[in-house]
């Protein structure tokens, strides 16, 4: 049953992000698909992870703890920012990930992924609510 609300808030309160989640599953519905804790995770050809509200998506071939228990992360952070959370998480996450000036700086400062608060703050959720640890 717990599953059921988790989907239901995603649908209702994280309506953006799942929709836009939705979206990117059609175009991927031939790739794996999976259940964790309620998302819907699938695997595909990308090197990084992505959720979209009850949407999940990890490299293909790296169905490990880490990259689920972080992802799930992010659906948390979808739950608690609601329409906000692409302003507040997503925008955010992915200039960290993919901007040039943020990859640089990254190497440059010798900083971890991992320590930019929106991937900080998913490792954290994700730990909480699964039960499970992150070890990237």
């Amino acid at each position: 049953m717990r599953y059921f609300w988790y989907a239901v808030l995603q649908i209702l309160w994280g309506f953006p992000q799942t929709l836009l989640g939705f979206a990117v599953f059609l175009r991927l519905r031939k790739m794996p698909h999976y259940r964790y804790h309620g998302a819907i995770v699938t695997e595909w050809k990308k090197t990084t992870g992505l959720s979209l509200g009850l949407f999940v998506y990890i490299p293909e071939g790296k169905l490990g703890q880490d990259f689920l228990v972080h992802e799930y992360g992010h659906t948390i952070q979808s739950l608690v920012l609601g329409p906000l959370y692409l302003l507040v998480v997503g925008v955010p996450s992915a200039a960290w990930c993919n901007f040039p000036c943020c990859i640089s700086f990254r190497k440059k400062k010798k900083c971890s992924y991992q320590a930019f608060y929106t991937e900080c703050w998913a490792n954290r959720l994700g730990e909480k609510t699964t039960g499970e640890k992150v070890s990237l």
